[in-house]
């Protein structure tokens, strides 16, 4: 590697490692277990695609026994960050959904992030941004490839 890409290389991990703790922030100010967590953020970018998970498919992305995966999302649903709901094709399988709860401390607390964010995305024009975003993507998509080989994990 050359002396840019491994400045990048670097500057991936220390982002990573900031998100990392700013998360854990959040965690430790709402009284949230890391894996619970990872559940609550793992149904809220799913929600948000509109690709609401199922209990089971929540387990296999957090690497939990399905009890594991219920204790989680009872945990989750109790303080209103997570609710089950009946999907409407199949009435047998139950999705899960962000709740109010979450919503609102999600909002309370990284709302400012992305004010931040926005300001600073502000200074790049628009050649800059679709750079980044081709960047972060592929680096996503690689890291995922990886994780799935290293674990055996289904796409």
């Amino acid at each position: 590697m050359n002396a840019d890409r491994d400045e990048l290389v670097r500057l991936l991990q220390a982002y990573a490692g900031e998100a990392e703790r700013l998360s854990q922030v959040f965690a430790e100010r709402h009284a949230l277990h890391a894996t619970d967590l990872a559940a609550l953020l793992a149904v809220m970018q799913a929600d948000r695609a509109g690709d609401p998970l199922t209990p089971g498919r929540l387990g296999r992305h957090l690497g939990l026994s399905s009890g594991a995966t219920t204790a989680v999302v009872d945990r989750l649903e109790r303080a209103d960050h997570v609710r089950r709901a009946r999907d409407d094709r199949d009435r047998r399988r139950v999705t899960l959904h962000f709740g109010a709860a979450a919503d609102q401390v999600a909002s309370a607390f990284f709302g400012p992030l992305g004010s931040r964010m926005e300001a600073l995305l502000a200074g790049y024009d628009a050649a800059e941004l679709a750079a980044a975003r081709r960047f972060l993507g592929d680096a996503t998509e690689m890291v995922r490839d990886y994780r799935q080989a290293v674990t055996g994990d289904p796409p």
